[in-house]
């Protein structure tokens, strides 16, 4: 069996945590794994490979929290554009042995009971070595509107239905015969390609097109306009609400998508109060609160029910059980051309990481950390220059045509439109300071001439 995993979301109800450069399924929330390091730990037992599909953006973020579990054999796919799950578990698909059964899985779920998960895959492989279509149907605990809902007979899917309104979702609860829809899926590769180019056959025509023309390297990746071609549909959409396949497993999993932060608030331990744990946070006459903070100290006073969010460079503060308005927080991030839904101060590259440590309008300053044996792309900036500090580690400069090697407490300049390049030749991290002056110091203002890893 191999496992498809799908990490192409950006999260946005658990903003400011999740971004669109660091998206939920990549932060580090339980016990300093993330939940994407989580799904691939959950599913190797099971699974004899895995098969990653994902945005172009993460794939360096990916491939970093791979190597933190020697996770080093893994497939990629690589959408420039997202078209929902449909097209890109099809584009999984057709790298694969029609017969080869496949586990898809997002990467931004929580399953807390692993025994029992194990043994619900195995009863779903089993029913897809008879050509089923396997879904995974969750026990609603709960009149939950925010979910789709499975309805049932034994392991025969009656019909799906769309996400209700409360009175809608109390009656499904009441009829014992509908589940969550957990968005996992198991089935035949070959099966699921059927089915598709049964039912949404200019999906699969525009998935087969686009999987010819890719190119292949360390990875598979899809051209801009070839994945744009494609209809954007969910695999619920496409197949599932249509065939005559489909199958649905129990899953007694202690599963949760962790899709708001009341959702988020339950995986936590709580105090006497019924307060998130938390070292950072002083409570004072206050129950029932969630705070997640990492750096500054919080505390609260007569406050009760809220939910308290703390990043570097963001703040959230909202009542529990209103946190899906998030989502318009972070339309309204968007349409004032703010950078907080999209980046943290701290942001990861395939050569490293660099963190804003000040910014104003003429100047910005930052850490950067490049990897062992890791370059930048030769490149250079017409609205800013640079000033680069070395602090620690030894790197190689090239400015122009000239290279040089830089100790710690050795300093360079690279003047507005010149051609340069940072490298680390060493064994050990290089981390300096840069600080830009410029009138334009924004991100894009960057002209790549040579890169390691094919970025425009």
């Amino acid at each position: 069996m191999i496992n498809i995993i799908l990490c192409g979301g950006n999260g946005t109800r658990l903003w400011p945590i999740s971004r669109t450069l660091m998206p939920k399924q990549f932060a580090k929330l339980f016990d300093d794994k993330s939940l994407f390091q989580l799904t691939l730990q959950r599913n190797k037992t099971t699974c004899k490979e895995q098969f990653i599909v994902s945005n172009s953006e993460q794939y360096f973020l990916a491939l970093d929290q791979l190597e933190e579990l020697d996770y080093i054999q893994n497939k990629f796919l690589l959408e420039p554009v997202g078209r929902n799950t449909a097209p890109a578990i099809a584009l999984a698909c057709f790298a694969m042995d029609t017969e080869e059964i496949v586990l898809v899985s997002p990467s931004d779920h929580l399953i807390k009971d692993e025994k029992n998960y194990q043994q619900v895959l195995q009863r779903a492989k089993a029913l897809a070595q008879e050509d089923a279509l396997v879904t995974f149907g969750i026990q609603p605990t709960f009149a939950e509107t925010g979910f789709g809902y499975i309805e049932a007979s034994g392991e025969y899917v009656k019909a799906f239905h769309e996400k209700p309104d409360i009175q809608t979702a109390q009656k499904y609860v009441e009829a014992g015969n509908f589940y969550w829809n957990s968005g996992m899926f198991c089935f035949k590769a070959g099966i699921y390609l059927q089915e598709l180019e049964k039912y949404a056959p200019e999906i699969y025509t525009t998935a087969k097109k686009a999987f010819d023309n890719a190119k292949h390297s360390d990875f598979m990746r899809i051209s801009q306009e070839d994945m744009q071609a494609i209809p954007e549909e969910s695999i619920d959409y496409a197949v599932m609400e249509k065939s005559d396949r489909v199958k649905v497993v129990a899953a007694d999993i202690g599963w949760s998508d962790l899709g708001s932060f009341d959702a988020l608030s339950q995986e936590f331990e709580k105090d006497k109060n019924g307060n998130s744990k938390n070292d950072k946070l002083i409570a004072i006459n206050s129950k029932d609160n969630f705070v997640y903070a990492n750096e500054r100290m919080v505390a609260l006073a007569d406050i009760d029910s809220l939910i308290v969010v703390d990043t570097p460079d963001a703040l959230l503060i909202t009542k529990k059980g209103n946190s899906q308005n998030i989502k318009t927080i972070v339309k309204e991030l968007k349409g004032r051309e703010s950078s907080l839904h999209h980046i943290h101060l701290t942001v990861h590259r395939p050569w490293g990481t660099y963190t804003v440590l000040e910014e104003d309008k003429r100047y910005k300053t930052k850490r950067i950390v490049v990897k062992p044996g890791k370059r930048l792309s030769l490149q250079k900036h017409f609205h800013r220059s640079e000033h680069w500090i070395v602090v620690e580690g030894m790197a190689l400069v090239t400015i122009g045509n000239t290279e040089m090697l830089l100790k710690p407490n050795e300093s360079t300049y690279i003047p507005m439109g010149e051609l340069h390049r940072l490298e680390n030749p060493g064994k050990v991290d290089v981390i300096l300071i840069e600080v830009q002056v410029g009138e334009y110091l924004r991100e894009d203002d960057i002209v790549r001439v040579e890169d390691d890893y094919e970025r425009m």
